[in-house]
């Protein structure tokens, strides 16, 4: 297990971490689930992608939007760590090709819609993956009650079937107390904390 503040400084040359950032990556390292409120450039992505670079295995990221995912992506292979996205208009041997990779070839970071969590190929190869983490950002398109809500987000909760014993962390920028009970309650959150940093 590396130490967080080092892979921090070491990756994105920051010297500390700020707001909640510490105590959500040390809650996530410690195996629980987390709800994370944190404002938009509030550091959201580094809350799971440094306890994912912590330990051995691979993090699946749920993100609603093409561009998030290509430019986190692309932020991340600047920065020398492996990361493979899931979207739109891949053919069939590629996504096989890229989900092979994930299983084989030491990679860090999957991010995929949740529209691909309905394809069996997907659901499939994330039971053979090592995985250390489950990030679901924009996580309030989960709930009806949210401004975004997406039906497809309902199964984020299948990543429970499959693999019942990673943590989950969920990520939005706000949430009412409705919204985040329909987080905690579909993704099935079991020891489980909230943070929240204005």
């Amino acid at each position: 297990m590396r130490e967080p503040r080092e892979i921090l400084k070491k990756y994105w040359d920051y010297e500390d971490f700020k707001g909640s950032q510490k105590a959500i990556i040390d809650a996530v390292l410690y195996g629980k689930d987390v709800l994370a409120l944190l404002p938009t450039g509030g550091g959201k992505s580094l809350c799971y992608q440094i306890p994912a670079m912590a330990g051995e295995g691979l993090c699946v990221v749920v993100s609603p939007l093409i561009a998030l995912i290509q430019n986190q992506v692309q932020q991340l292979k600047d920065r020398g760590i492996k990361s493979v996205a899931l979207t739109g208009g891949i053919s069939k041997e590629e996504l096989n090709n890229l989900l092979d990779n994930c299983i084989y070839g030491n990679y860090k970071f999957l991010y995929l819609s949740p529209e691909r969590l309905q394809q069996e190929i997907v659901k499939d190869r994330i039971a053979q993956m090592q995985i250390n983490l489950f990030a679901i950002d924009e996580a309030h398109c989960i709930s009806q009650w949210g401004n975004d809500f997406r039906p497809a987000y309902l199964n984020c909760s299948l990543l429970r079937d499959i693999k019942p014993e990673v943590p989950v962390i969920a990520l939005t920028a706000t949430a009412t107390a409705k919204v985040a009970r329909d987080i905690t309650e579909n993704l099935r959150f079991k020891e489980y904390q909230i943070f929240k940093d204005s």
